[in-house]
């Protein structure tokens, strides 16, 4: 850790409250926390006050702050060429690509490179659409897909509504047997009556014009929702029956998220494309793309892909990428990833929430979780955003940054995170639970 100055810190707060326009915000009730610096699962502010990131910022940083090989890689390219042009070939690029095609597997051999997920799941959209012929897109109420706009128009949850200027997006109920829409009593019946659900949409929604069906392969934004057996294999049943591209949106879940390279990896099933973003590169320059299989790049061998952006394969961020995968390759951070939550984070979260009532459900995989927060076991009832924002204060009291969406605490540390930083955050998690309860 470099000397720190309490003033710059000072200095960061007043600069971003004068001058930057924060995202999903209204701006007058902001209170920024001023980060000076990060290493590992660690971050730190102006005052020398250490948090374990269990955030990852925005479930981006699966290597952690400031790993030493991606680091070093985004140097080394910035000495050699720091920008080219999307049509010239460039070393980085295709050595990125390499990569991510060869992680994949199965049907991919090729990427388009975007700025970030949205306007990854925007591209991913354009081709099932061109490849198609058809125009109309399905997607889960319960979802995230970005803030452009196809991709906020896909989304389900309440950021669609004012954006909704996209055409020929349809909605549907994906399984979640916690808070299940079809009156589930178990996995297999939510997994049956889910797929019932989404056939009597296609069909309803015309099926020979529905181009796509565009879903995060485990929910993350909307509660880390991790699909029943069956599942997916049947939604990939019904693409193949309706003639549908099937596109994963991995942006959240890939990258050693769930344990996996993929998520849909541990699913066995394979999609038609696949969007990804985040921890390709741990967010350490922007970065997105799509995966494409050989059938619908082949389409475009002859007919002009009519989509492209200035910072597609941006030398930088290629390089990044290959620093990143390299790293998680040769220190077994996937491998990693899965051990911290079949050993460490499943058991637990288990104990905790048995030992705290208002701890209604545990689930996830890997280093992807959500505690969905209830006022009581029976009802199921959230708790209020007041509660959310007492657990959230009482985590950062204790040195843990935190990532809260609706009445939900997710657990969500990097795939590099030790069995020892698990320990503390869930002393630390422990409490702060108990701190609010007994306030309550």
């Amino acid at each position: 850790m470099s000397t720190l100055n309490p003033a710059d810190g000072k200095l960061a707060y007043d600069l971003d409250r004068a001058h930057v326009f924060h995202s999903w915000s209204a701006q007058g009730a902001l209170n920024p926390f001023v980060i000076a610096g990060g290493a590992g699962s660690t971050v730190w502010d102006f005052d020398g006050n250490n948090y374990l990131d269990f955030s990852s910022q925005l479930v981006n940083t699966n290597l952690g702050h400031q790993h030493p090989a991606v680091v070093d890689a985004i140097k080394k390219q910035a000495d050699i060429l720091t920008t080219v042009a999307p049509p010239h070939a460039n070393l980085a690029r295709g050595e990125a690509a390499k990569r991510i095609v060869a992680k994949a597997g199965g049907p991919f051999n090729k990427v388009f490179f975007t700025n970030g997920g949205a306007d990854a799941n925007e591209n991913a959209i354009r081709m099932a659409r061109l490849t198609t012929g058809r125009d109309k897109v399905l997607s889960t109420y319960r979802s995230y897909h970005g803030n452009t706009g196809a991709a906020i128009v896909a989304t389900g949850d309440w950021r669609r509504v004012p954006n909704e200027f996209s055409r020929g997006h349809a909605h549907f109920f994906g399984p979640f047997l916690y808070r299940s829409e079809f009156w589930a009593q178990s996995e297999e019946q939510e997994s049956e009556r889910a797929l019932q659900h989404l056939e009597r949409v296609i069909q309803s929604e015309g099926a020979n014009g529905i181009a796509a069906i565009l879903m995060e392969t485990v929910p993350g934004t909307a509660g880390v929702l991790v699909p029943p057996a069956g599942y997916l294999q049947g939604v990939r049943a019904l693409c193949d029956k309706y003639g549908i591209v099937l596109i994963f949106d991995e942006v959240m879940c890939g990258f050693g998220r769930t344990g996996e390279w993929f998520a849909w990896q541990g699913f066995d099933v394979t999609p038609d494309l696949v969007t990804f973003a985040k921890g390709v590169n741990s967010g350490y320059v922007p970065a997105g793309g799509v995966l494409i299989s050989e059938s619908i790049a082949n389409a475009f061998d002859s007919q002009v892909f009519p989509g492209g952006l200035t910072y597609s394969g941006h030398p930088l961020a290629m390089a990044s990428i290959v620093g990143a995968i390299d790293a998680m390759t040769d220190e077994k951070v996937i491998e990693n990833a899965k051990m911290i939550g079949t050993d460490h984070l499943a058991p637990g979260l288990a104990e905790l929430a048995e030992k705290h009532p208002f701890i209604g459900e545990a689930r996830g995989l890997g280093v992807f979780w959500a505690l969905d927060l209830v006022d009581d076991r029976e009802s199921r009832q959230p708790v209020s955003g007041g509660v959310i924002l007492q657990i959230k204060k009482a985590l950062m009291a204790r040195g843990l940054l935190p990532f809260a969406a609706d009445n939900r605490i997710h657990v969500v540390p990097p795939c590099i995170v030790t069995p020892a930083e698990v320990a503390q955050a869930l002393v630390i998690y422990d409490e702060a639970f108990s701190e609010v309860e007994a306030a309550l």
